[in-house]
């Protein structure tokens, strides 16, 4: 009786597997391969305009925050003058006394 459920199954198989790949490469089944493989494609477009938009946008906001930085370093080196001039002559004050 095994035998008979397997030999059954297996055919059961090749029936389905027969029908399965007839219906996978109808016209029908092509058309609809067709129409999801554009909607993929126009997917895959939106997602990249949005990357480069937002790659973009991470090249402004890098190249702002190195002119903050720079003029930041500006000023911190002109108070490091100041005060160096500033100490240079208040020693120069205290050794004339």
């Amino acid at each position: 009786m095994k035998d008979w459920h397997r030999c059954a199954l297996f055919l059961g198989g090749v029936l389905f597997g027969t029908a399965g790949v007839k219906v996978l490469s109808s016209k029908d089944a092509k058309k609809c391969y067709t129409q999801i493989t554009a909607a993929v494609l126009r997917a895959r477009d939106c997602v990249m305009d949005t990357a480069n938009k937002i790659q973009e946008n991470c090249d402004d906001i890098l190249a702002e925050a190195e002119e903050i930085n720079a003029e930041r370093r500006a000023k911190e080196e002109e108070a490091v003058e100041i005060n160096t001039e500033v100490s240079v002559k208040e020693e120069e004050a205290a050794a004339g006394e």
